[in-house]
């Protein structure tokens, strides 16, 4: 898709999405047969209100973290389909008349508004993430795409955020999950929104470079293991940090540091000999990285052969004035051997007289997730870094968020969806949304009104419904009120609209409120449900909607 001016900008560009296969054939066969069925009934045009929600909060959590927006809002500005993809339509639907691709060609979204809640915000089902308001004929080819966009993009930066909970604010996260994700979009996707829910860091080289992301990495295992012997090393000349000094053989330096670790009294009893393989590629890593120089130390043995050398390769380092980064673990028991390096690490500063050095960094990988982390946060450990991949990316607890696209409103007309399972009863007509906050300045509960009720007050008592359940009903007297539906979207109206921040902002944001959340809403074992109501008017309308909709049944 090329980049389109926007309508409301003129000579403003916005970009086409990230991912250029996100076109309007991006879409389930049905949303084509509806629009040309609109088409064919001469509706195509009838003003339509959608409503785009979810409706249970994943990971069996009680909160979500809303994302997606941004590149709905590029599909939006971007939305055309052209000569080659109406062909194609047309082929699919058998039938159909030509005049119908005529209308496809016109077809754009400069008719259309959407008002959604901020990127980054913590989120509840029932309340509207976006509202799509527009002629039913286009706005029905933009469910699927939406859905798209919005549904692993929440899921993934929930999925982050619950795993920064419980890791806590101390530690670095990093997303190492690129060769595990479901596909390319999946890691590219993958890297942005985790990073969105909190993650520090990507490995995924790709999404750094598209969205400012900062990268991570070291070696593997392989790199160890490539390596036989430090004569391989033909270059082992190393200029100090400042650049004043030269050392013209920096395996001797490395190996009489290893020596003395070996023969230091305080550490002699953790290693006789070490991989001397091991040893060269450490050697061999520190001299194309002597400014970053972070070892992974369990190839062969972690305390007797990793730990040693890598502190004989940080301490020559430290002899030409570089500091090493530290280390990564990718095996064994993360818990005792993180403890037990930092051990090592504290006892070559105290034996060796080497400021700082117990400090190395501690990095942990290996198939972690929410509940290892839980569990190596009860048991102790001296981690400072978790590397997490394949749990974190493919959102192994829960394959998908659920959110749908629901009609609620037609030529001013509200809609209902009815089922046997309440939960999946829609609310209908266009709805305002609020947040209201409490004394202790956390949020209380979302409501929803319609659209011409008169908006909540702070300091005036307020009565909020349960939607669907007659005695789940509170009295709230909100210190603060924040309207949740912001203008992303006018078409070709003239009026201003919410500018996209850039990633930076929708991250910190996205930490912002789950600090602001109340502690029981985010703790992982039985956390308190988050309250949404609807305004007693909106719940009066709602039941009367259902009943004048429902069909009466007969007994005989």
């Amino acid at each position: 898709m090329e980049p389109k001016e926007n309508g409301n900008q003129p000579g403003r560009v916005i970009e086409g999405p990230t991912n250029p296969m996100v076109t309007p054939l991006l879409n389930d066969l049905y949303q084509f047969t509806m629009a040309y069925a609109y088409w064919k009934a001469g509706k195509q045009n009838e003003r339509s209100v959608f409503d785009l929600y979810f409706r249970k909060n994943p990971f069996g959590g009680e909160y979500t973290v809303f994302a997606g927006l941004e590149e709905c809002v590029k599909f939006l500005a971007n939305f055309k389909l052209t000569h080659q993809e109406i062909d194609y339509v047309r082929d699919s639907l058998p039938g159909s008349e030509e005049a119908f691709c005529d209308y496809l060609k016109g077809l754009d979204c400069s008719d259309v508004e959407v008002y959604a809640i901020p990127e980054g915000s913590v989120v509840f089902p029932k309340v509207p993430l976006m509202r799509v308001e527009g002629p039913v004929g286009v706005v029905q080819l933009l469910e699927t795409p939406f859905l798209n966009l919005v549904n692993f993009a929440s899921l993934v930066a929930t999925n982050a955020a619950r795993h920064r909970f419980v890791a806590g604010k101390s530690k670095s996260l990093l997303e190492f999950g690129a060769r595990r994700a479901q596909g390319p979009d999946g890691a590219i996707s993958a890297s942005k929104y985790c990073y969105l829910g909190g993650f520090d860091a990507t490995s995924n080289v790709a999404a750094g470079k598209l969205f400012g992301i900062p990268l991570r990495g070291t070696h593997s295992h392989a790199f160890v293991s490539s390596f036989m012997s430090t004569d391989e090393i033909v270059d082992k000349v190393l200029q100090s940090a400042d650049g004043e000094t030269t050392c013209d053989d920096f395996i001797s330096l490395v190996q009489t540091w290893l020596t003395k670790i070996q023969y230091s009294p305080s550490l002699s009893g953790f290693f006789s000999e070490t991989n001397q393989s091991e040893l060269a590629a450490f050697i061999s890593y520190a001299l194309a990285f002597p400014k970053a120089f972070l070892a992974l130390v369990d190839t062969y043995d972690v305390m007797k052969s990793g730990i040693p050398n890598f502190c004989a390769v940080a301490l020559a380092l430290n002899d030409l004035g570089y500091k090493a980064l530290g280390i990564r673990l990718d095996s064994g028991d993360l818990a005792y051997l993180s403890t037990e390096a930092r051990n090592f690490f504290c006892a070559v500063e105290r034996e060796l007289k080497v400021p700082g050095f117990g400090k190395m960094i501690v990095t942990a990988s290996n198939d972690l997730n929410e509940e290892t982390i839980d569990a190596l946060n009860k048991q102790g450990h001296e981690v400072d870094a978790f590397g997490i991949g394949t749990y974190l990316v493919t959102c192994y607890a829960q394959a998908a968020l659920g959110c749908v696209f629901k009609l609620v409103e037609i030529n001013n007309q509200p809609r209902i969806k009815l089922s046997e399972d309440v939960t999946k009863v829609s609310i209908p007509c266009k709805k305002r949304s609020y947040r209201l906050y409490g004394k202790e300045g956390y949020p209380l509960v979302d409501i929803m009104t319609g659209e011409n009720e008169p908006p909540p007050k702070v300091g005036e008592r307020l009565l909020c419904r349960h939607p669907f359940n007659e005695s789940k009903r509170a009295y709230v007297v909100p210190q603060r009120v924040e309207e949740l539906l912001k203008c992303y979207w006018r078409g070709s109206a003239d009026e201003a609209r919410e500018e996209l921040p850039p990633l930076k902002e929708i991250r910190d944001r996205c930490i912002k409120q789950l600090e602001n959340m109340r502690p029981d809403h985010m703790r992982r074992l039985n956390p308190t449900p988050y309250k949404v109501s609807v305004s007693a008017k909106l719940y009066d309308f709602i039941h009367f909607l259902w009943l004048n909709e429902a069909p009466v049944g007969e007994l005989q």
